[in-house]
């Protein structure tokens, strides 16, 4: 945890952006993997990590917008309990170091919510995105579980993005801790791409080193020689040399800060003409955007400028042609590049998804295209000092897509597809590092950047 100050500062801001009412905030529950006392491992919510800090199952919170007070509903230990477990802080005791004013029963929180009710306060919470809170919510407010999305507090969703979104400096340390970690994880996978070796060896291995560091995994590995597959994350095949290796994994720090990496690496350790001009489409749009990045520019002008580097390369290369502004334009190059260039991250991978896409990344003034890859730009809003984000663009040839684009006859003033259709099954390249907006520009997390060039890739094999 951090200083309990840090939490109490969360909380105030919170409620000096709400006018009424309550907050709920419910801690996560254990998940049984195939019967109870069987776990998954526990991974406390994101909203209540920011704003309670203890990493607790079983745990629900509520904040008194009117009486500026938050307590704590927690049930101590039984003896029963502690047989298994062994003796743990009394919840009083975590309240004591979150700053929370006090603790109650947990069956009690039913006749707190319910007398807010009948005086007509507002109750504020969060769209849940696991059963079990959706069930305790559903219970407490007494709506059903299906329309507990619909009637959820925009005011409430509003004011955490808006505290959430800028990192603080306990927060950026944290995230330069995880950032560590995945530089520890990606040198070991560029270090032991050999023929022969499976994608589940490596994949297996740096997942203890994440766990070795840290708190584990910020998301399932993907690692695969298929990166044209966006999310591979089956890891069955035996490493062929001549083909590329993507890898985008990350790591979470104790205090489960996120980083998330992307290289792709050459199985033989050197990359073909063709793989090495391919990947420098890829590195030139990476390297471009960091220079573009600072506070007041829009990502999704970002986006669009990495795009259109992009199908510069591509046209060098034979396989795109016509006016470049014209091709981003109408959304030819999403052939190649069908995601967006990145999203928020922090306590979550993509953080704050579960309040909406929109929400965390768009605003009044930007709104979600229907374009052909630029639909899926999870961030576009202005960029604010103190934002983290990634950088992750990448070429992908995708055989499905470009059967159907070439049937359809789709963007072919831009898409050269007789030379397009010889790089079916080549897979895909994408390069992935992650950017603090700084007052001025952007840095690059991290002491030191993951070797990214082909050069430096090359050299690990030596």
């Amino acid at each position: 945890m951090f200083a309990k100050a840090i939490y109490q500062e969360r909380r105030h801001r919170l409620i000096d952006q709400l006018s009424t009412g309550l907050v709920l905030l419910p801690g996560n529950t254990e998940l049984p993997v195939n019967y109870s006392g069987n776990d998954y491992p526990f991974r406390q919510d994101s909203h209540f990590l920011y704003f309670v800090g203890i990493d607790q199952p079983d745990l629900f919170v509520v904040v008194d917008i009117d009486s500026r007070e938050t307590t704590l509903f927690a049930d101590e230990l039984t003896m029963d309990d502690i047989i298994w477990t062994g003796p743990k802080e009394s919840f009083s005791e975590w309240a004591q170091r979150s700053g929370i004013d006090k603790v109650l029963p947990t069956a009690s929180i039913e006749s707190v919510v319910s007398r807010a009710s009948r005086q007509h306060r507002p109750i504020h919470y969060l769209p849940p995105y696991r059963a079990e809170n959706a069930l305790r919510l559903s219970s407490l407010v007494e709506v059903t579980a299906g329309r507990l999305k619909e009637t959820s507090s925009l005011s409430l969703i509003k004011a955490v993005v808006a505290l959430r979104s800028i990192k603080g400096p306990e927060e950026i340390q944290e995230i330069e801790r995880a950032a560590a970690i995945g530089y520890l994880m990606h040198e070991f996978v560029m270090k032991n791409v050999r023929e022969g070796k499976t994608e589940r060896e490596l994949a297996t291995l740096i997942e203890g080193i994440a766990l070795n560091h840290g708190a584990g995994l910020s998301f399932p590995v993907i690692l695969t020689q298929r990166g044209d597959v966006l999310h591979g994350h089956e890891h069955n095949q035996d490493l062929r040399s001549g083909s590329l290796l993507l890898c985008d994994a990350g790591a979470e720090s104790l205090e489960h800060y996120a980083s998330d990496f992307t290289r792709t690496t050459p199985v033989n350790g050197h990359f073909s003409s063709l793989q090495k001009s391919l990947y420098q489409v890829v590195l030139d749009a990476n390297n471009k955007a960091f220079e573009l990045i600072k506070p007041g520019i829009t990502y999704k002008s970002v986006h669009l400028e990495c795009c259109r580097l992009m199908v510069e390369g591509l046209k060098v290369l034979g396989l795109m042609k016509g006016n470049s502004d014209d091709a981003v334009a109408e959304g030819a190059h999403a052939l190649f590049m069908v995601h967006g260039l990145g999203h928020m991250m922090g306590l979550d991978v993509h953080d704050m998804e579960d309040l909406g896409e929109d929400n965390v990344g768009y605003d009044n003034q930007v709104k979600r295209s229907e374009q052909s890859g630029l639909r899926s730009l999870r961030l576009a809003r202005e960029l604010e000092k103190g934002f983290v984000l990634t950088v992750e663009p990448g070429l992908y040839f995708i055989s499905a897509l470009i059967d159907r684009w070439k049937a359809e006859k789709r963007h072919s003033d831009f898409i050269c597809y007789n030379e397009v259709l010889k790089l079916k099954g080549i897979g895909g390249i994408r390069i992935e590092d992650n950017a603090l907006v700084t007052e001025t520009g952007s840095k690059m997390t991290g002491k030191r950047r993951l070797p990214v060039t082909p050069g430096e890739i090359e050299t690990l094999f030596i």
